[in-house]
């Protein structure tokens, strides 16, 4: 396989949620582009899910970036502040900032019920780290950002857009859009930007675990939405090769505010999945 071009060479990122699934493939993708990339979560050790912080910081190495574990828990605002004063003592400059970390397993529990069957709850969990732990670390990296013209990137869904899992679910990410667009419009007399990207079905370490049926399929059914076959799900390197994309581009301001699918993404920039396909889940 031919090296990764190192255009993100010099540039320093930092994923939130990088243990495992998307974060950690962004985290991946930023590593083999050549950036320094701080990779935060609580796990450090395996557990039922493979996946720690340090086992991402290693990989980012073996690709050709620099990897730095950050142990940080989104729900303490002071650690979130300390991880950020770490990365201006050490770096002395911020690039990109990925607001990835999301509590998945818990919100699989509600898929496909209706909201009276959806407790306040989970309402809370997917707020307080769907929404709300992206605008602190949106707060405390500002002054980086700003700095260096960088780039703050919300990992969302359509389902901002369209019903997708449950009402809670959806309210979440149109908050979370909603976000990307206040923070582009504070931030539109800098050289810094913020943008939403859309991941399609990623076949990450949760959904790794659906057994193969006798056909050798892995199939998996989201209630009211249908069967998906995870053969054509894209791989959580995919959007990292997005992220890596509008780091790169010097006109990225003109996408600021937006949501963007990974696949329109990979269409317009001229990158794929590892397989060479580009994915599509609509």
């Amino acid at each position: 396989m031919s090296e990764i071009p190192k255009i993100l060479a010099g540039r320093v990122a930092v994923v939130t949620g990088a243990s495992r699934g998307i974060g950690k493939g962004i985290a991946l993708e930023l590593g083999a582009a050549g950036a320094t990339v701080y990779v935060t979560g609580r796990t450090t050790t395996p557990g039922r899910l493979p996946g720690t912080v340090s086992g991402t910081a290693a990989e980012i190495d073996e690709l050709g970036g620099r990897g730095i574990a950050v142990v940080c828990d989104h729900h303490d605002d002071s650690a979130v502040e300390k991880l950020f004063a770490q990365v201006r003592e050490e770096q002395g400059r911020l690039d990109v900032l990925v607001n990835n970390v999301y509590n998945s397993p818990a919100a699989a529990r509600w898929l496909g019920r209706k909201f009276w069957d959806v407790p306040p709850k989970a309402w809370d969990e997917t707020f307080d780290i769907g929404v709300r732990s992206h605008y602190v670390a949106s707060v405390f990296a500002a002054p980086l950002l700003i700095d260096s013209g960088g780039l703050i990137v919300n990992v969302s869904s359509p389902g901002s857009q369209r019903y997708m899992h449950n009402a809670v679910y959806g309210v979440g990410k149109t908050a979370l859009d909603r976000l990307t667009v206040d923070l582009a419009h504070d931030l539109a007399d800098t050289e810094a930007t913020a943008v939403s990207i859309w991941p399609g079905i990623v076949d990450t370490e949760l959904l790794q675990m659906v057994p193969a049926d006798e056909q050798g399929r892995r199939l998996v059914t989201l209630p009211g939405e249908g069967t998906v076959d995870l053969a054509t799900a894209e791989t959580p390197r995919f959007p990292g090769r997005a992220v890596v994309a509008l780091a790169g581009d010097s006109r990225r301001k003109t996408r600021g505010g937006q949501a963007w699918k990974v696949a329109d993404l990979a269409e317009q920039y001229g990158f794929t999945d590892l397989d060479g396909r580009i994915p599509r889940a609509d």
